[in-house]
C-alpha cells in the first residue's frame, strides 16, 4: 500500500460555536474527547486538583487480549499536603513505564495500516524525560492535532469554577468510570473480527487504523452528548 503523503496534510481551522468548552487535558485523549477538541473552541482547565481513575493519566487502546489500559505512574502526595492541584502533579520516574507503554503499543498496532506511517511522530514521546503530568499531555495531544493539521488549543483557565459561566462545561469527559452515553461510529479495528468494535478509545487507536482519515471521522462524530 502507498502511503500517503504527509505535505498533503494541510492545517484546517474547523467552524464551531461561539462559545468555548471547558475541557481537561489527558493523556492521548478518547475519540469522543477528541471530536470535541476538533469540532470546537477549547480552552483548557488549569486549576483543579487531581483525581484518580480518570484519563488525567491514563488511556485505552485494544490489544490482541481486548480493552487495555495504559496508566501513568504518578508521585503522589500523602499526610497533611492531602490534594494537589492537576498541575502540580509529578510523572513517577522511578518506574520505566515510557518504555513498557511504547511497546504495549508497538504490539498491538504493528500490524495497522497507519502505524508506521506516524510511529516517527509518536515515539519522541516515549523517549527523554517529563516531569509535569500536566504537560506531558498537552504534548501527546499537541502531538495528535500536528499529525491531523489542526491548530492546537493553547488557552488555560486563570482560576477554578465549579460552574463555569463563560465556558460549556465539558470536563466530564475526563471521568474514566461514569461515561457519558456516546454514540461512536464503528470503524475498522485490528482486532475487531476478535473483539468486536471496541468504542471510545484512545484518538490513538483511530488514528493507526485510519490514517489521515482520522479528521473527517472526528469531524462527523455526534456531539449530542455535549448539548452546545
Amino acid at each position: 500500500m502507498t502511503k500517503p503523503s504527509k505535505q498533503l496534510i494541510t492545517t484546517i481551522i474547523i467552524e464551531s460555536t461561539n462559545q468555548q468548552i471547558l475541557v481537561h487535558p489527558c493523556y492521548f485523549p478518547s475519540i469522543a474527547t477528541f471530536a470535541a477538541l476538533v469540532q470546537e473552541d477549547v480552552i483548557w482547565e488549569a486549576n483543579d486538583n487531581f483525581q484518580k481513575q480518570t484519563y488525567r493519566n491514563r488511556c485505552y487502546i485494544c490489544t490482541d487480549k481486548g480493552k487495555h489500559m495504559l496508566n501513568i505512574p504518578i508521585k503522589h502526595v500523602g499526610g497533611a499536603e492531602g490534594r494537589q492541584k492537576y498541575t502540580d502533579v509529578e510523572l513517577d520516574n522511578t518506574y520505566n513505564w515510557k518504555k513498557i507503554h511504547w511497546r504495549t503499543l508497538e504490539t498491538a498496532y504493528r500490524t495497522s495500516p497507519f502505524f508506521e506511517f506516524y510511529e516517527d511522530d509518536i515515539r519522541p514521546l516515549y523517549e527523554g524525560n517529563d516531569d509535569s503530568l500536566f504537560e506531558y499531555n498537552l504534548k501527546t495531544i499537541h502531538t495528535i492535532a500536528d499529525c491531523l493539521g489542526i491548530e492546537f488549543p493553547t488557552e488555560k483557565t486563570s482560576r477554578y469554577e465549579p460552574e463555569p459561566g463563560n465556558y460549556f462545561d465539558a470536563r466530564f469527559l475526563v471521568e474514566a468510570k461514569k461515561e457519558a452515553p456516546l454514540k461512536i461510529e464503528p470503524y475498522t479495528q485490528v482486532f475487531g473480527e476478535r473483539h468486536g468494535f471496541i468504542p471510545n478509545l484512545s484518538v490513538l487507536d483511530l488514528l493507526f487504523n485510519e490514517g489521515p482519515n482520522t479528521l473527517s471521522y472526528l469531524k462527523s462524530q455526534s456531539l449530542d452528548f455535549l448539548d452546545v
